[in-house]
């Protein structure tokens, strides 16, 4: 079984498709570049606790983001944080599920009950609202 801080470190030797990322100067927090969401480049941070892994780390977007699963503070509506995490999961696992999650959004589980109503009623405006968001991303990233 690997350190947390070894497993944390993998992802610079061995990033998911799309992923770049590096521990900061505290070694607690990664911040990411994740190509998601129709190609924009959205930053997110990780941060492990002492209890990891056995508990879940803390995983925010700090970019602006328009998706039924991203609350606007940035935190995400993703199971494998929450009820349904398991030590096995590693920071590439984590990034691929929320790659995932962007490309395929869950409304049934709403984080932002605006982008999931547009997502479901209204996929024009969605993408109207994503594409905005992607746009921003290249300008801040």
């Amino acid at each position: 079984v690997a350190f947390p801080l070894t497993r944390r470190l993998q992802l610079q030797e061995d990033p998911p498709t799309g992923v770049s990322g590096a521990p900061s100067e505290n070694n607690i927090m990664i911040n990411t570049n994740c190509l998601s969401l129709s190609a924009g480049t959205f930053k997110l941070v990780i941060e492990f606790s002492e209890e990891y892994p056995n508990k879940p780390p803390t995983v925010r977007f700090i970019s602006k983001m328009f998706h039924p699963n991203v609350y606007a503070d940035g935190s995400i509506c993703l199971d494998i944080l929450q009820n349904r995490w398991s030590p096995t999961y590693d920071v590439s696992s984590i990034l691929t599920s929320i790659q995932s999650l962007l490309d395929e959004p869950n409304p049934n589980s709403p984080a932002n009950s605006q982008a999931a109503q547009l997502y479901q009623e209204n996929k024009r405006e969605y993408e109207k609202r994503v594409s905005a968001i992607v746009e921003q991303s290249w300008v801040d990233s």
